[in-house]
């Protein structure tokens, strides 16, 4: 018989890391896929990337609207509630073998505490890593704690996993499936890439990918050095829209702003992940605070500036410049960045979050695993002498 495994993807960055995955679970003969989509997928202000969804193949079993258009922790709380909502429902008609999240965003707490009472293993891909500068790091250990299966991205992420009381046989080296892209996907050439954006690249361009800081009382506080930097800069500029956390509005308002001054920037509300993969391929440099500079810019050798707070303590390949959240800092770096010797250093080098074969893996591991006494965790924490049969 086949196995059920709903998937559930909540916006644009976590589907780019999910494609892989989806295309093999889709394939297997012995998985019966459930795709549940959520959250920014669903939000026009956010590009509606459900159509992406649709546009790739991938039958939609369940959509749940419960972003609110707002600009607040408030709303942020206030959505996780309607997913958890949402989600029960789906679920307990869906009685799915296993569950599959990923990462960190907060809105992956509803699919995990659902899953959780309506007695769901779960499967979770990116734990065991570190960014002290956002409640992502408290919502992974969390999903971490959750979850019955996981698939880390680097060998020290499963060392923390394990840390924190999983038995080894649950925990699986993986690699980060996003960089599956590099060796399934065709990128764009740079004439692609030109006529599909309606740019030029005659000039390599910065490319700020840049994201609200959630653990700060002011979550775009560190913004302001940000934008101050960029004033300085001559060269083309090429926004991402930013997470839908509390003060991406304020974000998108100073980006929309500073495109009005500078008329060699751009912003693009959605890139699909080969054309994002395809952009980096072509810029000059990542800045910002994404954990894409640190998970998948190593593969190109691109040169990053990393701002703030958000990635402390993210693993990270020599491509890295972290940056304190001033103006005359940044700068410093994106200069190194983009100098020759600091470019030419960065040759041959690795990146320590995988090898492009996280997907098979990952399903291999989802499609085989005995499902028998899988909700059952011993903890490794336990004094042996008060464990029971």
């Amino acid at each position: 018989m086949k196995r059920t495994i709903a998937v559930v993807t909540s916006s644009r960055a976590d589907y780019s890391h999910l494609y892989w995955p989806l295309k093999d679970l889709s394939a297997h003969p012995k998985v019966d896929l459930k795709l549940i989509v959520l959250a920014a997928h669903l939000a026009p202000q956010f590009g509606s990337t459900v159509s992406e969804i649709e546009r790739d193949g991938f039958q939609i079993a369940s959509r749940i609207e419960c972003l609110l258009n707002s600009d607040t922790d408030v709303g942020m709380a206030k959505t996780l509630g309607l997913a958890v909502l949402g989600l029960t429902d789906t679920l307990a008609q869906m009685r799915p073998d296993l569950l599959l999240i990923i990462a960190d965003r907060y809105e992956m707490l509803a699919p995990a505490s659902v899953a959780l009472t309506l007695r769901i293993p779960v499967a979770h891909i990116e734990g065991g890593e570190i960014s002290e500068g956002a409640i992502d790091d408290a919502v992974r250990n969390a999903l971490t704690k959750m979850s019955h299966i996981h698939f880390t991205s680097t060998e020290a992420a499963r060392d923390r996993v394990i840390g924190m009381g999983e038995e080894p046989w649950r925990v699986h080296r993986a690699g980060a499936p996003s960089l599956d892209h590099l060796r399934r996907s065709k990128l764009l050439t740079r004439t692609e890439l030109e006529q599909c954006l309606q740019i030029s690249l005659a000039q390599p361009p910065i490319v700020v990918a840049s994201h609200p800081v959630t653990l700060l009382h002011d979550t775009t506080q560190e913004a302001d050095a940000l934008f101050d930097a960029l004033e300085e800069i001559r060269r083309p500029i090429f926004f991402c829209y930013p997470n839908a956390d509390a003060g991406s509005h304020d974000l998108m308002r100073r980006t929309r702003a500073f495109i009005e001054r500078h008329p060699d920037a751009r912003v693009f509300v959605n890139l699909g992940a080969v054309t994002y993969w395809s952009l980096l391929a072509h810029a000059s440099l990542l800045l910002g605070n994404s954990s894409s500079g640190i998970m998948e810019a190593a593969s190109f050798a691109l040169p990053v500036v990393n701002v703030g707070l958000r990635q402390y303590g993210r693993e990270r390949a020599r491509n890295i410049l972290d940056a304190n959240p001033h103006k005359e800092t940044i700068l410093k770096q994106i200069n190194i960045a983009q100098s020759t010797a600091f470019r030419e250093s960065l040759r041959g080098m690795t990146n320590p979050y995988g090898d492009g074969h996280a997907s098979e893996r990952i399903v291999n591991v989802l499609a085989t695993t005995p499902l028998e006494n899988l909700l059952r965790k011993r903890s490794l924490l336990t004094n042996a002498a008060v464990q029971q049969p």
